[in-house]
């Protein structure tokens, strides 16, 4: 039998040794020796760690799975926020970003960047402390995210301590964890083999493999990554440019993806995009796109960031996917507001990384636009997250096939109330109002939205089962609901309907602005919400306001007041008010004086903010005398842009409006 000191030395000789190993395999995809050697250097590894168990630590090759199951994900906040980049879309729009970036900079030169695919997975934080993996989470929101430590340390691609001397003090790697397509097919074909639901797509597949509370399923899971940046870094001799970081990433054991490349230019840049292409098909692993990011970290500071995206990188992203099938049939849906929407039954088809069998075609006016028929062969178009879209017909093969034209019903097919189109709009309502189930489920659905009363537990088969059963027959019922109708109801639980009895109550704490835009008033959003009970000083004073008063709150134009106006005229409209007004706890706040540092500046917002939720951004604004708006126009004067920011930032660089920060926004109200 060992001694302990000898044992020491084995365990240090044969961790080195299965380190390198993975290294090699996972890292340089150069093994040196077979599996079944590799098997028993492990074993070896395993057996004298359980004779001499205080020899055991986290960093071994044998703690990679072993952990017990969380009962939730904590949650991590990022050391250096995890940005998201900006879009692009067409060789101008690259074109344009790096003419932007040289004006910012001040140089004709043309600029180094570094490229790379944009893989198709989960992005992820992993920190390392003296090259001791100690912390891995999600993305999350950027700021903060969940930790998923446990998980990531099965990953085999991911090692557990840095190799080499020259590690950082502190290196937090930001990478994107994926599902090779060969490992997603032997995914699917266990899943089978066992019976199980098969997997939409590598993505879904990645994503819902990290977040297994219990890690050892997360170890059966075919889960690769690769490292494309850093956050916080700690390092006696920090990198100057992105390459050097991904040489260094090299030499510490991260795989970076093969792919990346310095490139001088922006024609190089398009020159690499058309190369990443046509390699698509060929590639282990899905991607969406291409990364670009200025090389020189000092260019990069210089350029900084626009809200939390920055100025000197951009994701260029590959079109959308298309695929041909067949129109087996057209359906209707009705919304919350009436609004009929077509919906194309198709022959389902793979695309864009699911399997598609319905599609929208917006409104009658685009089926006849297209010139769309059931029976047609059609390109159906997914990008993304997007709702799959029919793009358009091959009439040229309706010879051969039995194609008949798509009508609009003359009744709802849900209530049968009479079908109405009003001129000069595309979408055709159904007259039934709360009359009609469908309208109803949804005006409930949208009641209890987060960004409403955030009634938490009423999801959507619960809605449904309500309104099904006749238990609820308008959105303010909910508040007299009990304990025993909920309990009535399939799958519902005694605690289950214990706590949405107690979400339910808890929401008339909410504040009114909330209450009016659950209402669900055509052309009511959060901002105008906001703005009417600012202007009004009671709730009975917006309800009965003229057209020409709505008129004057921001936001708020003909349509939109009289719609508002329409709304509170009708009977089964009035009693709702009637009872929310008995129900609603909170105080209707009162008309805040104008005398602030923002005193007439009119602000937009847009994106996700770090430091305060666009509810509290807005309050602050309008605390210092500013008004908010829903969208961005030549009379805006500052655009408050976070994360994932949409189409707003675009409109307002065009109209030369400042775009600015949370600390930014501080230092105006601050003066």
């Amino acid at each position: 039998m060992a001694s302990i000191s000898e044992a020491r030395k084995q365990v240090r000789n044969l961790r080195t040794q299965i380190e390198r190993h993975n290294y090699l395999y996972h890292v340089r995809d150069d093994p040196e020796i077979t599996d079944s050697a590799y098997d028993r250097l492990m074993r070896e590894l395993r057996d004298l760690e359980q004779e001499f168990p205080s020899l055991v630590t986290p960093d071994s090759p044998t703690q990679r799975v072993g952990a017990h199951p969380l009962e939730s994900f904590g949650e991590v906040i990022h050391s250096v926020p995890m940005l998201s980049l900006g879009n692009a879309f067409t060789d101008e729009e690259v074109q344009q970003f790096d003419r932007r970036l040289r004006d910012l900079l001040k140089s004709e030169k043309e600029l180094d960047y570094f490229a790379e695919p944009k893989l198709d997975g989960l992005a992820v934080s992993l920190r390392y402390e003296k090259g001791q993996l100690v912390r891995a989470a999600t993305r999350g929101d950027g700021a903060k995210g969940e930790d998923v430590t446990q998980n990531v340390r099965t990953i085999k691609a991911v090692p557990l301590r840095l190799i080499g001397k020259a590690v950082p003090e502190v290196l937090e790697a930001r990478g994107e964890v994926f599902i090779t397509h060969d490992g997603f097919a032997n995914l699917n074909r266990t899943a089978i083999e066992s019976g199980d639901k098969q997997f939409v797509n590598p993505r879904n597949a990645a994503a819902g493999s990290l977040r297994q509370l219990d890690p050892k399923i997360t170890a059966a899971r075919p889960l690769d990554i690769n490292f494309y940046g850093a956050g916080e870094l700690v390092s006696a001799d920090p990198p100057r440019k992105h390459s050097e970081l991904m040489q260094k990433f090299k030499d510490w054991g991260l795989r970076i993806n093969p792919e990346g490349i310095e490139i001088r230019g922006v024609s190089g840049l398009i020159n690499y995009y058309t190369l990443i292409m046509k390699k698509r098909p060929s590639l282990a692993y899905d991607i969406d796109g291409v990364v670009y990011k200025v090389n020189d970290y000092e260019q990069q500071r210089e350029l900084g960031f626009v809200a939390r995206a920055p100025r000197w990188a951009i994701a260029h992203k590959f079109p959308a996917q298309e695929e041909t099938t067949t129109i087996r049939a057209v359906e209707f849906q009705v919304g919350r507001t009436g609004a009929l929407t077509p919906v194309a039954r198709l022959e389902p088809v793979f695309v864009g990384g699911v399997t598609v069998s319905n599609a929208t075609l917006h409104n009658m006016d685009e089926i006849e636009k297209k010139d769309i028929r059931i029976g047609d062969e059609v390109i159906v178009r997914r990008a993304g997250d997007v709702i799959p879209e029919v793009v358009k017909a091959n009439t040229s093969a309706r010879m051969s096939r039995k194609t008949r034209k798509i009508k609009l019903p003359a009744s709802c097919p849900v209530c049968k109330s009479k079908i109405e189109r009003l001129e000069g709009e595309a979408v055709s309502r159904c007259t039934g109002g709360l009359k009609c189930s469908a309208q109803l489920k949804e005006a409930i659905k949208h009641f209890a939205s987060r960004r409403a009363l955030d009634i938490k537990g009423l999801g959507e088969k619960l809605v449904e089962q309500l309104v099904d059963k006749k238990i609820v027959k308008s959105s303010v019922e909910l508040f007299a609901l009990e304990f025993e109708d909920l309990q009535q109801l399939d799958r519902m639980g005694e605690k289950s309907a214990k706590n949405v009895v107690a979400e339910i109550k808890a929401s008339a704490n909410t504040a009114w602005p909330r209450v009016l835009y659950a209402l669900g008033i055509r052309e009511v959003g959060e901002v105008s919400a906001e703005n009417l009970v600012q202007h009004f000083s009671s709730f009975g004073k917006l309800t009965g306001a003229s057209i020409d008063e709505l008129q004057e709150i921001d936001d708020v134009g003909p349509n939109s007041a009289g719609y508002i106006k329409e709304f509170f005229k009708k009977k089964e409209n009035k009693e709702i008010i009637s009872t929310l007004e008995s129900h609603i706890k909170s105080d209707w706040p009162v008309k805040k004086d104008s005398h602030g540092a923002l005193l007439g500046k009119s602000f937009a917002i847009t994106g996700t903010l770090a430091g305060m939720t666009r509810e509290q951004a807005k309050e602050k604004i309008q605390q210092a005398g500013g008004k908010v708006t829903g969208s961005v126009s030549s009379k805006t004067d500052f655009l408050l842009a976070g994360e994932a920011v949409g189409s707003k930032l675009a409109k307002a660089e065009k109209l030369g409006v400042t775009v600015i920060n949370e600390k930014d926004l501080e230092k105006l109200i601050k003066g």
